[in-house]
């Protein structure tokens, strides 16, 4: 058995790799199979933020959870590259859940005597709830601005545009 995990080791390439051993000075040693390497990284982020799931990007990668959550923790490139995998993993869900809740999804369904018949299926829990998350944004949206304001914000608008032609006028005027 120790032999066959030295063995490993030397498969592994001879790329030597600084290591701090409980607290004392960087040593080398050989890469080792199981070690991170950037395709392992590339394939681990990659799959991630296809599949918005860890387990799933360590089999993908050939690496335990373990060693992904421990990476991260160390490494700062690797933690903003996990971030960024979720945060886009996130997006494409929501963007499904969406879709799914704006257009349904088509379900076949067999009716007597073999007869099938299909329906779209529309999910209002998950209605529901994008329409709690976004209401606050969906009322300032529809909301109109009273008169008094926009009359307001558009007495501003044209003051600082009169502003702005008398200086690019003055500047015409002095570069001549």
């Amino acid at each position: 058995m120790a032999s066959g995990g030295k063995a490993g080791r030397r498969g592994a390439g001879a790329r030597g790799e600084l290591v701090l051993v409980a607290g004392g000075a960087p040593k080398k040693r050989r890469a080792v199979a199981r070690d991170w390497s950037k395709t392992k990284e590339q394939k681990f982020v990659e799959t991630l933020t296809a599949t918005c799931n860890v387990t799933i990007a360590c089999e993908a990668a050939g690496v335990s959870t373990t060693s992904a959550y421990q990476r991260r923790k160390v490494n700062a490139a690797f933690r903003s590259a996990w971030r960024e995998a979720i945060g886009l993993a996130y997006q494409k869900l929501e963007l499904v859940l969406i879709e799914r809740a704006l257009n349904g999804t088509e379900r076949i369904v067999t009716k007597g005597e073999g007869r099938e018949e299909r329906m779209r299926e529309y999910p209002n829990h998950i209605a529901l709830q994008l329409l709690k998350m976004h209401r606050e944004t969906a009322i300032e949206a529809t909301s109109e601005v009273p008169d008094d304001e926009a009359s307001e914000a558009r007495q501003r608008v044209l003051a600082k545009l009169g502003r702005l032609r008398e200086r690019v006028a003055a500047q015409a005027s002095g570069c001549e």
